[in-house]
């Protein structure tokens, strides 16, 4: 039959040919979004979900097992972000493209997106038409922003400020202070990140060093500020 008009051509830039069908990851704690979005995706001949995950730490592991050229991640999961996700993909997989998703209209959110390495984002109120777009886009190797996030980067740019806090910490410091404002002990963390328990101490210490905080409850509310987890 004929090919659909938006349908990706093979197309060498660089080394990376665009593949005739796009193999996606989908990652969202929710089972009714995740069903809603797979249907949207899988209505399209060039997009196919080939991988559903449900929290952050799932996605990471799918991403790096999975034949899948790009991986559409909720900015707020269980275990690690998206944001933390599509930063960790970046290092350790960089040819895959990535995608974050989020309810929130928010500049703090856009910047780290892409910050994190990630390809576009996506609000999930407009995801019906603008995520096939953003998939289309990224997969082309151009980046995709809803029209908002255009203007809040253009105005960034313009009165580039202060670099942001954020930085302070190193992406694994990061991941230890979501799961701790998780209510994770440092034991679970350990065996969710695969590290020794006198590392994850030695984290916490160095954390709450470096943001002049004191406790769990000040690196909750930091980690909700940050929009790591969700109040």
């Amino acid at each position: 039959g004929r090919r659909h008009a938006g349908a990706p051509q093979p197309a060498v830039a660089g080394r990376r040919v665009t593949p005739l069908r796009t193999r996606i990851l989908l990652a969202d704690d929710h089972a009714m979004v995740r069903r809603g979005l797979r249907l949207v995706l899988d209505a399209e001949p060039d997009l196919e979900v080939v991988a559903e995950a449900t929290d952050g730490i799932e996605a990471l592991a799918l991403a790096l097992r999975e034949d899948v050229h790009l991986a559409v991640l909720d900015v707020a999961m269980p275990g690690m972000t998206g944001l933390q996700v599509a930063q960790e993909l970046s290092r350790r997989r960089p040819e895959l493209r990535t995608l974050i998703l989020s309810m929130h209209d928010s500049e703090q959110y856009l910047f780290e997106a892409l910050r994190s390495g990630a390809s576009g984002y996506v609000l999930k109120a407009d995801a019906d038409q603008m995520l096939i777009d953003a998939c289309r886009a990224t997969m082309r190797g151009e980046p995709f922003l809803y029209p908002a996030g255009v203007t809040a980067l253009a105005r960034e740019r313009l009165e580039r400020g202060d670099p942001s806090a954020t930085d302070v910490l190193t992406p694994r410091e990061t991941q230890v202070v979501k799961l701790i404002a998780e209510g994770h002990t440092s034991r679970e963390i350990a065996g969710l990140l695969v590290i020794s328990e006198h590392t994850v101490e030695r984290h916490r210490e160095r954390i709450l060093e470096k943001l002049g905080l004191r406790d769990r409850v000040a690196l909750t509310r930091y980690a909700i500020r940050r929009g790591l987890v969700d109040p």
